[in-house]
């Protein structure tokens, strides 16, 4: 079942007794707790709903919360949050949980009791018994990222609903100002919704004003520099980032994992792969993909293969500190783009004179 489904639901008065919220999109996630919070009086919160943290606390105190009666209320809520137990992963955490006690619990859930787990991962484990018994029982709600154009339905609900007009370019500007990803958009609707509170459409220059480019973003804008050889606004950008306290080390792997992806792009694509299991394969949000996609559609193998050559050469580089850490990307942009670095240097010392 879809989240918004699951809200739906629950309006309609719905309380199922065993709820299991799977998936990694957190904002989807928050989306159905809070739903399933209100389902409860405010006045009855403090007796009737608990919340328990796999990874601090037995489960068999959450069992015994599930297993008793509401307190001056009709109903009572558990949600169980982080069951890694349900996963293959292997937890450092010395909590003795009564998997036994829980799986019973799965099988013979207490109708006044509303259980909640919620899963923060891609998949549980089918083979375990206590996920068998869980999905037999439960009310699944699915959590899983949303692409592009599911995030961007799920947002042009949320300006209707508050009666907020946006541009289409707007709303592409935010798109890609989050790189597409559904959770980091929610974090930024509520600032939205309050400028336009007083009817102001979202116009691109107000969404670039209030939605700030995250790094990953500038990066991005970084390496199309580079591609392009635009070796002026690359440098320019990379001391603007300076500037901001980035360190140069961090700026060069972010720039040598986007051009290993552009490269694995670029290989999956000429074997015919298309933009979904290129996504797959590589575990890689679709955003990303598509962004890269268009990257690389007209540019050579080889010059992608030897701008990543070029950054692996600069981290070591800096590493070893054979080279000044800030002046690495700059040497290697030149190297790149085949200027000459006596003449870049002369260049820089007519600027600094200016200044």
């Amino acid at each position: 079942m879809q989240v918004r489904d699951f809200i739906k639901h629950l309006k309609n008065g719905d309380r199922p007794p065993l709820t299991l919220i799977l998936g990694e999109e957190q904002a989807l996630r928050e989306q159905a707790q809070q739903a399933i919070a209100n389902m409860i009086p405010e006045d009855q919160k403090a007796m009737n709903f608990g919340r328990y943290d796999m990874h601090q606390t037995p489960v068999g105190v959450a069992l015994d919360d599930a297993t008793s009666m509401p307190f001056f209320g009709d109903y009572r809520e558990v949600v169980i949050d982080a069951p890694y137990f349900l996963t293959g992963e292997k937890s450092t955490d010395k909590i003795d949980h009564d998997l036994a006690g829980l799986q019973a619990y799965f099988e013979n859930p207490v109708p006044s009791t509303m259980m909640v787990l919620v899963a923060p991962y891609k998949k549980l484990d089918e083979r375990k018994r206590l996920t068998k018994a869980l999905k037999k029982s439960a009310l699944i709600v699915d959590a899983a990222p949303l692409d592009e154009r599911a995030a961007r339905m799920a947002l042009a609900q949320i300006f209707k609903q508050h009666k907020v007009s946006i541009e289409a370019p707007a709303l592409d500007t935010l798109v890609q100002r989050t790189n597409g990803q559904y959770s980091i958009m929610m974090g930024e609707v509520r600032k939205l919704l309050t400028y336009a509170s007083d009817g102001s459409p979202l116009t691109v220059a107000a969404v670039s004003a209030l939605v700030p480019k995250q790094l990953n973003d500038r990066v991005f804008d970084l390496v199309t520099d580079v591609l392009r050889k635009h070796a002026a606004d690359a440098l320019a950008l990379y001391r603007d980032l300076l500037a901001q306290r980035e360190e140069p080390i961090r700026l060069n792997a972010l720039m040598l994992g986007q051009f290993r992806l552009l490269l694995q792009v670029k290989l999956l694509a000429q074997k015919g792969y298309g933009q979904g299991n290129i996504a797959t394969t590589l575990k890689a949000h679709p955003y990303r993909v598509k962004l890269a996609l268009r990257q690389v559609d007209r540019l050579p193998y080889q010059q992608l293969a030897q701008a990543y050559s070029g950054l692996v050469d600069t981290e070591t580089a800096m590493k070893t500190g054979t080279i000044d850490k800030e002046l690495a990307f700059e040497l290697f942009m030149l190297k790149y783009t085949g200027q000459s670095a006596a003449g870049h240097r002369g260049h820089r010392r007519e600027s600094n004179a200016v200044r």
